[in-house]
């Protein structure tokens, strides 16, 4: 187990799914965390279950404002600031031809701005403080296409460049940047699009698994995430963690596009 003692951390979109895991998870290893969320009432119930360890902030991450209070009420509550976790996202999913230039630029400006904002905020911060891990959120559909989601795709195709951009420019000031790819989605998420989205999963892990036997858990997500926070990890930065039980190793395109005539 990673050992995240004297680590500062902040975690967005951390009030359910993969960022609640998250931030359980670092908080678990010794780490302080600043969950940032717009979802008020889960994401404090989250940050109280979690104790003294844990603070609530909302916050919009497309918003300077909001980041630079983030960072404040981190360094204020547990000292310099180490780590950052994008991982707010939001989905559109819908054939091209249906998909308005409102949807597109909505998901672009969560998933890839709020995520450039993320980085470029805690840069001064980490350089001060000697250093720091930055992790990326993106997903396998940030490297292997997924039909109905190019607005989703593209912004996740975007977080892995700017991860290893991040990494070229950062690692001189001891900034490591790398970005994690689940297979892993939240059913919240997807549900207003595909409403049976966590029966047709329970099916999948059934009927077709990954190679390793099984669906990803937002834990892993969480696991992974613990080590490139950890001084473990010191020489990894402008890598991709493809989390996806080995799936990308034989990628296949099933089933129609969702939204598409059949």
């Amino acid at each position: 187990m990673p050992h995240l003692d004297g680590k500062t951390a902040i975690v967005t979109g951390a009030a359910r799914g993969s960022g609640e895991a998250i931030a359980r998870r670092l908080v678990a290893d010794g780490a302080g965390v600043v969950l940032v969320d717009l979802l008020d009432d889960l994401g404090a119930a989250v940050a109280e279950d979690l104790g003294d360890r844990a603070r609530y902030l909302h916050g919009d991450i497309t918003e300077e404002a909001d980041w630079a209070a983030a960072i404040a009420l981190a360094q204020s509550a547990f000292g310099p600031l180490t780590t950052l976790v994008n991982n707010a996202a939001i989905i559109h999913i819908a054939p091209i031809e249906h998909t308005s230039i409102e949807d597109y630029a909505r998901v672009s400006r969560v998933n890839e701005m709020g995520t450039f904002l993320g980085m470029r905020s805690v840069i001064e911060p980490m350089r001060e403080n000697g250093g720091g891990s930055i992790v990326n959120i993106s997903s396998i559909d940030g490297h292997h296409a997924a039909g109905g989601t190019s607005a989703y795709c593209a912004s996740k195709f975007a977080v892995r460049g700017l991860t290893k951009v991040g990494a070229l420019e950062l690692g001189r000031y001891g900034i490591r940047v790398n970005s994690v790819n689940p297979a892993i989605g939240s059913n919240e998420m997807v549900e207003p699009f595909v409403p049976d989205i966590a029966k047709m999963r329970a099916l999948q892990e059934k009927h077709d698994p990954p190679p390793i036997g099984r669906r990803g858990r937002v834990e892993d997500v969480a696991g992974t995430v613990a080590f490139l926070a950890s001084d473990d990890s010191a020489f990894y930065t402008g890598a991709d963690f493809d989390l996806d039980g080995g799936i990308t190793a034989g990628m296949k395109v099933k089933g129609p596009i969702p939204g598409s005539p059949t």
